[in-house]
C-alpha cells in the first residue's frame, strides 16, 4: 500500500467541490493511508452538488499535528477557507516543512493566501490564473503539476492524474528523497 503510515488532511469549507474531495478521500484510504477531514468553524458540510461530509475536528485542532499531505479542493470552499487563519498556518507550516501540499481547481486562492507560490509554477481553474500570477507564480495549463513538494491541478477530470503523482511524490517523500 503507497500511503500506508502516512498520514492526510483535508480542509473542507462550505460548497466545496464533491468530486475533488470524495476520490482523494477513498483513493488515499485505498492506498493505506489515515485521512482526516479538517474543517473551518462548522461540524459539517455540503458540498456544491449536495453531498453532506462531517469534518473530524477543524483547522485549530489540527495545527499541532504534522501531516505528510494536505489537500486543499476546490469549488466555492477556497474563497471562504482562505480566510481562516488555522487553515493557512498549516498549509504553510506543510509546505515549510517539504510535505506536500495539495490543490485542486479554486483551492490556488488558499495557497496565495498562505503566500506560498511565488516563484513556483503551479495550474489551476483558469479563472484563478491572474490571482496566481500576481501572487508571482508561473501559472501553465496542465492537468497536473508537480514543484517540488507543491501539486497542483486544474479541474474534476484532473483527478486521477492528480491522486497518482501526489502518491507518486509520496513514494519519494517514504525514502528519504529531498521535495
Amino acid at each position: 500500500m503507497e500511503l500506508s503510515g502516512l498520514n492526510v488532511l483535508i480542509i473542507l469549507g462550505p460548497d466545496f467541490e464533491d468530486r475533488e474531495v470524495v476520490y482523494p478521500y477513498y483513493r488515499f484510504l485505498e492506498a493505506g493511508a489515515s485521512v482526516k477531514l479538517a474543517g473551518i468553524g462548522e461540524r459539517s458540510y455540503k458540498g456544491k452538488y449536495g453531498i453532506p461530509l462531517d469534518v473530524d475536528g477543524q483547522c485549530e485542532d489540527f495545527q499541532a499535528q504534522k501531516f505528510d499531505i494536505v489537500v486543499i479542493p476546490g469549488g466555492w470552499a477556497p474563497d471562504k477557507i482562505r480566510a481562516n487563519e488555522a487553515a493557512l498556518q498549516i498549509v504553510r507550516q506543510t509546505d515549510k516543512e517539504g510535505r506536500i501540499v495539495a490543490a485542486i481547481c479554486h483551492a490556488g486562492w488558499v495557497l496565495t493566501s498562505a503566500d506560498i507560490v511565488r516563484g513556483r509554477t503551479v495550474t489551476s481553474f483558469q479563472n484563478i490564473k491572474d490571482d496566481l500570477i500576481h501572487a508571482g507564480a508561473k501559472w501553465v495549463d496542465q492537468e497536473v503539476v508537480v514543484d517540488k513538494n507543491l501539486v497542483t491541478s486544474r479541474k474534476p477530470a484532473d483527478l486521477p492524474s492528480f491522486c497518482r503523482e501526489i502518491i507518486k511524490l509520496s513514494s519519494k517523500a517514504k525514502v528519504g528523497v529531498n521535495l
